[in-house]
């Protein structure tokens, strides 16, 4: 609960697309502070009785539901919105899947897979995966957008210029988002709070946990911003950093092919130096490996790089 905060939108107020005609669910000025109160990206169908029977008839159209939208005052095309992160409110429980036909390796785990995570709300200590592993955490919102300008309803699921569903983990606390303005009023709408995530989030699911988000709103006229862009108070990766990683690679003339490749040979790795079984190792991949590009100027062959830290089995 944010006491300080301008505005509260509910939880109850969502949506499940972009739309320019929207009636907004409140409306704001630029320097208000909003407390978005966030479904998670099940939109609250996974529950702790759920079961892999609830993964394998995911309704994708009811996925990510977004919180909003909100009405800018003064907010017009070529302006650009700037999103400040405050907080996040986080729930204490969240759960990772594998969903058939979604994932970067998705032809290779076709079976559903389901697995609950329980955390210390105030502490954010890592938390624990299987009897080994333990995650380090660090609270964000995966789908920050506003509306499009082309008029109908537009899936969540994939980013646009707009902001979206873009999974950059490093909209925590302390940072800055930019988004382009293309309509009038923007209409802002967040959703898809995670508690962790790996850079790709490779199996389509970080851990998927419902939050509040308290951000500060204010507005850079004439912009012209022509994509999403941020700024953050510092090092991104300290929670991950303080046992090294292991590196593996996807070297060839395709870079989804090297990425493919990259987590693969992670996953096996995996399993060799830990017991895992393929699934667990790549839906903990998802949550905290990051995908890097590590070369492309060397033609014709390309080098995609996975990083998994080495402080999750420390």
């Amino acid at each position: 609960m944010c006491i300080s905060c301008t505005h509260t939108i509910h939880r109850h107020q969502h949506n499940f697309g972009w739309c320019r005609d929207y009636a907004p669910e409140l409306t704001a000025r630029p320097g208000d502070t909003i407390l978005f109160q966030c479904l998670d990206s099940s939109g609250g169908l996974i529950t702790a009785d759920s079961t892999v029977d609830t993964i394998a008839s995911f309704d994708f159209s009811k996925i990510n539901p977004l919180t909003g939208p909100v009405y800018v005052e003064g907010a017009q095309p070529g302006d650009a919105l700037k999103i400040s992160f405050l907080k996040y409110h986080p729930s204490g429980k969240g759960w990772s899947g594998n969903i058939p036909g979604f994932g970067l390796l998705a032809d290779q785990f076709k079976d559903p897979a389901l697995y609950f995570w329980n955390y210390d709300t105030v502490s954010m200590k890592p938390c624990a995966y299987g009897s080994g592993g333990r995650v380090p955490l660090k609270a964000f919102a995966g789908t920050v957008g506003v509306a499009p300008s082309e008029t109908g309803i537009h899936s969540v699921v994939p980013p646009r210029n707009v902001g979206g569903n873009i999974d950059i983990r490093d909209l925590t606390a302390g940072t800055t988002l930019y988004l382009p303005v293309e309509v009038e009023g923007a209409l802002l709408s967040i959703g898809d709070t995670h508690a962790a995530q790996g850079d790709g989030e490779i199996a389509g699911s970080a851990i998927e946990t419902q939050m509040d988000v308290e951000i500060k709103i204010e507005l850079v006229k004439g912009a012209m911003l022509q994509a999403p862009r941020c700024t953050t108070p510092g090092p991104v990766t300290n929670h991950l950093d303080a046992a090294g990683y292991e590196i593996t690679t996807g070297i060839g003339p395709d870079l989804m092919a090297g990425a493919r490749e990259a987590v693969k040979r992670m996953i096996d790795l995996l399993a060799t130096q830990h017991g895992l079984n393929p699934m667990d190792a790549y839906m903990l991949c998802s949550v905290c490996g990051d995908l890097r590009v590590s070369a492309v100027v060397n033609r014709p062959n390309w080098v995609v790089s996975f990083y998994f830290p080495r402080i999750v089995f420390s």
